[in-house]
């Protein structure tokens, strides 16, 4: 379009003035691109018919359009735009995407307004630079390399964008600078953390540890924001980044061992640490306690939950303490005082090789009996519908049941399943289930059983965080409240155009439509289908729906951790699941050292989980 065009066309359409500009740069050899039409290619404008001719490459043909529409319907691409120099120069682009990842990214965000792209932003250009298959997995892993890249700044946070730095910053320096300007002792303990993560063989980080030290320790002595378990996590970084100075960790204070001693519960600093550090806390404890580390130990396994509790017997057991474990589970379990983290760890290392022998004698009708006992008094507890482990592992194992009541005679069995059938616990077609399997044991129960279904098909729901349904609920008001408006709109504008059959801008307009109603649909759909979670009721002994699973990729043996969060949270470069994907769908209920395969690109992936623990408690 030349200027005496665009004079014309302003004068017609006052509102236009605005995107003067725009309409300068919709040139003939000007590449543009619509959300769903993809990329074209101005041709030429014809200005008897005030119709610029666009070839898009995904349709046939020659479309003509009216440049007021492309205005606000199309983005006119800058010869840097990376699309277009795939175009002109593709070999080039190619050995980036293969060579150089990093300068691809970098060559997209120099085309950027402010040179900041949102993540949303940059998938979209190398979905359609790539193709969707392609780039995904090139993503992920280009990530991870941008994170060490001084070039550009990476979001810590989900929503913040891409930022092409003005002077390079290594990812050390941006650490430091921001450990040192906090003040909030939790985040100086997450970014002390953070600089152990990354390399601290650099020169510049080796000259700042001793302010380092210094300030860390300052904020640990004087602060009254942290509780006891995040001051001992905040002295153990600490006192690894003195030892790569060769500093002496017991000259500073407060020490890990004055810690212990001046807690006033030993269980509830077990809660409040990360799950990573359960082995060092009892190790801490046996160094500080002498005397009375294995009493001390004992007493934290009585009221343990998930990870901490298997632990807590590892730990004693490597220490040929097996008589001891197995005496003091008899002796719990005669009292009716084991809970179900230990009764699920029981039940879960029954026949294993290391543990089988400790445990013989154990796996009896009694224990089914404890089992039952403590499901229901976790289901009185509970006013919520919240799941219960320990009758989901129960339900599980097909095994269970035969083994715990393989030394029970039919009166105790007609106990046990009286005692199921009364339990609140479990929902009617489980306890069928369940039933099933004593009357294969013992025919006589199935008197008990009344044959009646009166259980109805649920529908099924998906499992979501808050902050993503909230994020629904405000994609589907926009939706419904400006995009859908808006496109009524610029249908009832094509359709003056005149001949539908003809008309390139109701056809684009109509397909934009057809493609927010379908996302209407969807988003209704799933609103209605959501339950919310805060992931609370995450298992640490199984890999479940919150769950924070470190894996061993089977290829290389290189260790990768994923969170397996709700329904809408996968963020790969967060390495965040969600646990409908092929991955996490496998994962679901495996324990540490089990192995799940996946087909990756036409070959099959060996994952084998290595540890597990919440997520819940990594955001403390």
């Amino acid at each position: 379009m030349d200027k005496e065009a665009i004079d014309l066309l302003i004068s017609k359409t006052p509102k236009l003035k605005s995107a003067r500009n725009k309409l300068e740069a919709m040139q003939a050899g000007s590449y543009c691109i619509h959300r769903s039409w993809g990329l074209g290619k101005i041709t030429e404008y014809e200005a008897k018919t005030n119709r610029l001719l666009i070839d898009f490459k995904e349709k046939d043909g020659i479309h003509p359009m009216d440049p007021a529409f492309c205005v606000n319907h199309l983005e006119v691409l800058s010869e840097k735009n990376i699309l277009v120099r795939y175009l002109n120069d593709p070999e080039s682009i190619e050995s980036m995407i293969k060579e150089n990842p990093t300068d691809l990214i970098v060559a997209i965000l120099s085309d950027c307004p402010n040179q900041t792209a949102s993540n949303i932003e940059l998938e979209s250009q190398l979905s359609r630079l790539m193709g969707e298959k392609r780039y995904k997995k090139w993503w992920t892993a280009t990530k991870k390399a941008l994170i060490k890249d001084p070039r550009i700044a990476v979001p810590t946070k989900k929503g913040n964008p891409f930022i092409l730095r003005e002077i390079p910053v290594t990812a050390e320096d941006e650490v430091l600078q921001d450990f040192f300007q906090t003040k909030a002792p939790k985040k100086k303990i997450a970014l002390a953390s953070k600089l152990l993560d990354l390399s601290v063989k650099h020169e510049d980080i080796e000259k700042a540890l001793p302010d380092i030290l210094s300030e860390l320790t300052d904020s640990l002595k004087e602060s009254r924001q942290l509780n006891p378990g995040e001051r001992l996590n905040g002295i153990w970084v600490r006192n690894d980044l003195a030892r790569f100075i060769h500093t002496d960790v017991d000259a500073l204070e407060p020490t890990s061992a004055s810690l212990l001693q001046n807690a006033e519960s030993l269980s509830e600093l077990a809660e409040e640490i990360p799950g990573t550090k359960y082995k060092r806390y009892l190790d801490l404890i046996e160094r500080t306690f002498e005397d009375e580390w294995k009493n001390i130990i004992f007493d934290l396994l009585k009221n343990s939950q998930g990870k901490f509790t298997s632990e807590c017997i590892t730990y004693l057991f490597e220490r040929d303490l097996e008589k001891e474990i197995h005496s003091t589970l008899v002796r719990w379990l005669d009292e009716q005082s084991l809970k179900a983290p230990i009764l699920i760890w029981i039940i879960k290392n029954r026949n294993s090789r290391k543990y089988a022998k400790m445990l013989s004698g154990m796996i009896s009708p009694r224990l089914l009996s404890a089992i039952f006992y403590a499901i229901d008094y976790e289901a009185l507890q509970n006013a919520s519908t919240r799941r219960i482990p320990l009758a989901e592992l129960l339900g599980e194992d097909q095994e269970l049941i035969i083994d715990l009541l393989a030394e029970a005679n039919v009166e105790t069995a007609h106990d046990l399943a009286q005692t199921l059938m009364l339990n609140q616990g479990f929902e009617d077609l489980s306890k069928k289930s369940l039933l099933a399997r004593f009357i294969k044991r013992f025919s006589s129960i199935q008197e008990l059983v009344d044959g009646g279904d009166r259980t109805t098909e649920r529908k099924q729901g998906l499992i979501v965080s808050k902050w993503s349904f909230d994020a629904l609920k405000k994609e589907y008001e926009l939706l419904v409240s400006v995009k859908i408006p808006e496109n009524k709109e610029a249908i009832a504008v094509a359709r003056e155009h005149g001949d539908l059959k003809e008309n390139s801008e109701y056809k684009m307009a109509r397909q934009d439509q057809d493609t927010l109603l379908a996302t209407k649909n969807q988003l209704e759909t799933d609103i209605s289908r959501a339950q919310q979670t805060d992931f609370s009721d995450a298992p640490t002994d199984v890999v479940g729906i919150g769950s924070v699973v470190e894996l061993i990729q089977g290829s290389n043996g290189e260790t990768v951790t994923y969170s397996i969060l709700g329904a809408f949270d996968s963020d790969p470069e967060k390495n965040i699941l969600s646990y409908l994907t092929p991955l996490a769908e496998k994962l679901i209920s495996r324990k540490p050292g089990d192995s799940v395969k996946i087909s990756v690109e036409g070959h099959e992936e060996e994952w084998t989980v290595k540890a597990i623990s919440r997520w819940v408690d990594l955001q403390k």
